[in-house]
């Protein structure tokens, strides 16, 4: 994968100290609306030009109004003390209806903050959702912006795309990226540094995870496994087995060359592919159906993984599965269980 890519287009602009992004509105004197008050002062120069896989993009200056679009984006400025005017509602993981995580709950409540405007994107980017916000930047870096998505929110303002695939970008390109367009590229890497060692902290209490293979499969329907699928070496989640100190599988890794695809399918009649896998997590149900199933197809039943008893199913679409896809927020909220779940699976392994 190419390297993260912002470049600043001059080092000759001064660094500002700006009124935070969106967030809760209050009325002046005068009856005006105004921002609530945060500090976050800029720690990049603008105008900044930001290189990614759809195009060139500059930001003039700091950018005051923020809106993000698709997955997680939302969290980046949230994670920093910026309420961004617009973000993309939720659509997995939603325990309680609302469009909103319940770690990017608790982060709005920490910040007293209302909640942002929400875009519906059940149907696609809601491009009239997200000009109503105004924003002077639409963050996605984490995303899976077509070519016609990326120049239409052009039109609305600078967008910042993914740096090299749709839905491939690491945690730690979404901080950087997404925090560098804001200004505030030293808070993002601070925090990259804070979450760096909770996952380390965390790996340190569970040794057994240390160079076991690590699958994560994709949602499977229960009624048809005649094919599996599964995250390739590009996806998030499967990245992040390596955080926890756990490997990606060779034939995870042989199949993910040659596509920048974040997941692939196997037929059921070629699984011996994965006779190198220690431990399978991915996608199941709160009743269990979907690892009996597993237990029980005469062809899955053959991965070893499988036959000892080394698989963790995520419970449905609750938010602990959500939260397995690593995002600064879910990080903390998550990160424990996981591990342990994922542990316990690899006690099972000889």
């Amino acid at each position: 994968m190419r390297s993260h890519r912002l470049r600043l287009l001059t080092a000759a602009a001064a660094l500002v100290t700006l009124a935070a992004c969106g967030g809760p509105s209050a009325a002046d004197d005068e009856g005006k609306e105004t921002a609530p008050e945060q500090d976050n002062s800029s720690s990049t120069a603008f105008p900044l030009t930001v290189e990614h896989a759809l195009g060139t993009t500059t930001i003039p200056e700091k950018p005051e109004r923020v809106a993000t679009v698709n997955w997680a984006n939302h969290e980046v400025p949230l994670a920093l003390g910026v309420v961004p005017v617009g973000m993309a509602a939720a659509n997995f993981g939603d325990d309680d209806g609302d469009g909103v995580l319940p770690w990017v709950e608790e982060k709005l409540e920490e910040l007293g903050a209302e909640t942002p405007v929400l875009f519906d994107e059940n149907d696609g980017i809601d491009f009239e959702a997200v000009a109503d916000t105004k924003p002077d930047v639409i963050l996605a870096a984490y995303s899976g912006l077509t070519p016609e998505d990326y120049a239409t929110l052009s039109e609305i303002a600078p967008v910042v795309a993914y740096p090299d695939a749709p839905w491939a970008t690491p945690w730690r390109e979404i901080v950087r990226t997404n925090s560098q367009a804001i200004g505030m590229a030293d808070e993002g890497e601070e925090l990259v540094g804070d979450l760096e060692a909770e996952i380390a902290r965390t790996a340190a209490k569970y040794p057994q995870l240390k160079g076991k293979s690590a699958m994560f499969m994709t949602h499977i329907d229960p009624n048809d496994v005649s094919e599996v699928g599964f995250y390739t070496a590009h996806d998030t989640r499967t990245l992040f087995f390596e955080d926890l100190g756990l490997t990606i599988p060779g034939s995870v890794a042989e199949a993910s060359k040659g596509t920048d695809k974040f997941a692939l399918t196997r037929s059921a009649e070629q699984i011996d592919a994965f006779n190198d896998v220690d431990i399978i997590t991915g996608y199941g149900d709160e009743t269990g159906e979907l690892l009996e199933t597993l237990r029980k197809d005469p062809l899955l039943s053959k991965i070893p993984a499988v036959e000892r008893g080394s698989v963790y199913l995520l419970p449905g679409s609750t938010p602990l599965a959500t939260a397995a896809n690593p995002t600064p927020l879910s990080l903390s909220w998550v990160l424990d269980e996981y591990a342990a779940a994922l542990a316990e699976a690899a006690d099972k392994v000889g």
